[in-house]
């Protein structure tokens, strides 16, 4: 009788191990599952993923510019611009996007901000200069001022001390990092731009040190100054020349 009853608690036993067995199996196979269906965001559905999608597009353009304009320092700008790229690719592996998507151009679709008020500028041709010089078609001080702010769009490194520049870009970072500062390819290194992010009114002025392939990009240190929490895209900026 001792020996039967030994015998039964060992199957019992062995069919509670069993069936722990199949139980833990069967939650690693839904946990497997459930992550399987979270499958990574795209630039489309998140907006830090477009933010980096338009990091790696706008190196992926300079990279693209370099080998189709060499010089004597294109394969280290090559170099480095591959290097940041792949930290950008990490960035979006731990933020669940899309690993090595690009979006290319840095232009918001939205309507360009504003400029700030023009100064009048004198009737007659010097104000229809004024509006040449803008892409304007002004043929009066009025109209003049209205090509003013056109320049202030599309002028680059031309425009004027304390004009606003890249009217409707947005900005994100270009991965470098170092002392804050920014990358362009409008505006020639040691020209300093002042960035403001209206969604949250922190600024940054920087110093342009190298090419982009977009109006102004800000490295890692600048970005971080102006930035959202969580966010690589600053689709509402003002940016300024102011030096």
């Amino acid at each position: 009788m001792s020996r039967r009853r030994t015998l039964s608690t060992k199957k019992k036993l062995a069919l509670l191990v069993s069936a722990a067995t199949v139980a833990g199996g069967g939650a690693f196979v839904m946990a497997a599952t459930s992550n399987a269906a979270q499958s990574p965001k795209t630039a489309a559905e998140s907006s830090v993923c477009q933010g980096l999608a338009t990091a790696l597009g706008n190196n992926q353009r300079f990279i693209d510019g370099q080998r189709a304009n060499p010089d004597a320092q294109s394969a280290a700008r090559i170099t480095n611009r591959e290097a940041v790229i792949e930290q950008i690719k990490v960035q979006q592996k731990a933020s669940g996007c899309v690993v090595g998507e690009s979006a290319q151009g840095s232009q918001a679709t939205q309507p360009a901000q504003p400029a700030p008020p023009a100064q009048s500028a004198p009737a007659g041709n010097n104000g229809g200069n004024a509006g040449n010089n803008g892409n304007g078609n002004g043929n009066g001080g009025n109209n003049g001022n209205a090509g003013n702010n056109g320049n202030g769009g599309n002028a680059g490194g031309g425009a004027a001390a304390g004009q606003q520049v890249c009217n409707g870009s947005t900005v994100t970072l270009s991965g470098e990092g170092g002392a804050p500062a920014a990358s362009s390819n409008q505006f020639p290194a040691g020209t300093k731009l002042k960035v403001t992010n209206l969604d949250n009114n922190k600024s940054t002025t920087v110093e342009v040190t190298s090419v982009s392939g977009s109006c102004v990009l800000l490295n890692n240190a600048a970005f971080e100054q102006v930035r959202e929490p969580g966010k690589f895209l600053i689709r509402r900026a003002v940016i300024e020349k102011v030096g």
